[in-house]
């Protein structure tokens, strides 16, 4: 092992959840944070450039930062004294995985700076340790789409394949949602009935997204465990759903815990789901960005 004075680290957003798969399954996408991290003598300064970078902490506070001093607790070292440098990409508390790319990004930064003590696998269950659900820094470590689950004190992560003809569409509005707000209006407890609906429309979203089959995918994403608690925190679900229904996507489905909705679509229809969303959420008085991605395969890389 060899240690480094400076390192960058790349990390994509994450949707996750996608319909039925509350807390288990998410994709990385081609929208990423980028950060920089230099060893330097005296105490630590935090930069941050990109939208909403005013918001950001710049003290020890800074979620990316307790991340990097994480890995130094967990390898039981004193961590080294640094300056951070932020690029915002991806929207904070939109339900694209901001929090996950901190959590990923402070974890690969400290373990590469450090020579790589530990194994992608450890950061990882370390990463996963921090968000307490794997659905976003998996995706966000390993790329692609990954499905968590766990076997006593163990992760078990499938890659989930996505087919080529299968587009995330995103609509960003302008508002945000705290993920503690929307976990509040869950319910404790659900019906053996909504877990069996859940179960088995995961199984064919899992079988829908690998084929392509636009049909398995017009009913695997509907879900009863999350979203239709959550949509009323969301002003204009049911318009955006319909329209991007009508304009060709398979479904609508709430990214993270939102306000972020994702449709999935295909190639054909993508441009015409991207118009519809963005004119429906206009029509509620909301400014938004919405736009086609693809999924990141490579997860977080540094440099």
């Amino acid at each position: 092992m060899s240690v480094v004075s400076a390192i960058t680290v790349t990390v994509p957003a994450t949707t996750a959840n996608l319909g039925p798969g509350f807390d288990c399954i998410g994709a990385a996408l081609k929208l990423y944070n980028e950060f920089k991290f230099t060893r330097q003598e005296g105490g630590l300064s935090i930069y941050v450039t990109g939208t909403e970078a005013e918001r950001v902490q710049t003290d020890e506070s800074n979620l990316l930062y307790q991340a990097f001093v994480k890995f130094y607790q967990y390898i039981k070292q004193t961590p080294p004294t640094v300056k951070i440098e932020i690029k915002l990409g991806v929207p904070l508390a939109r339900g694209l995985g901001s929090s996950a790319t901190a959590i990923v990004g402070g974890l690969v930064a400290a373990n590469q700076l450090e020579g790589t003590p530990m194994s992608q696998s450890q950061v990882m269950e370390l990463a996963i340790a921090m968000e307490r659900h794997p659905d976003n820094v998996v995706p966000a470590l390993l790329g692609g789409c990954r499905l968590a689950a766990t076997s006593g004190a163990a992760w078990e992560i499938c890659d989930v394949p996505w087919h080529q003809d299968v587009v995330p569409v995103i609509a960003i509005p302008n508002f945000e949602l705290s993920t503690s707000k929307a976990r509040g209006v869950l319910p404790s407890e659900v019906s053996r009935a909504d877990a069996i609906f859940n179960t088995a429309h995961l199984g064919l979203l899992l079988r829908g997204l690998e084929t392509g089959n636009g049909q398995w995918l017009k009913t695997a994403l509907q879900d009863k465990l999350h979203q239709p608690y959550r949509k009323a925190l969301i002003p204009g679900y049911d318009a955006l759903n319909i329209a991007a229904v009508s304009a060709g996507a398979y479904g609508m489905v709430i990214s993270g815990a939102g306000p972020t909705l994702l449709a999935l679509a295909d190639k054909l229809n993508s441009k015409a789901v991207e118009a519809a969303m963005l004119a429906a959420w206009q029509e509620e008085g909301i400014t938004a960005e919405v736009r086609s991605l693809s999924l990141d395969t490579q997860g977080a890389k540094s440099f």
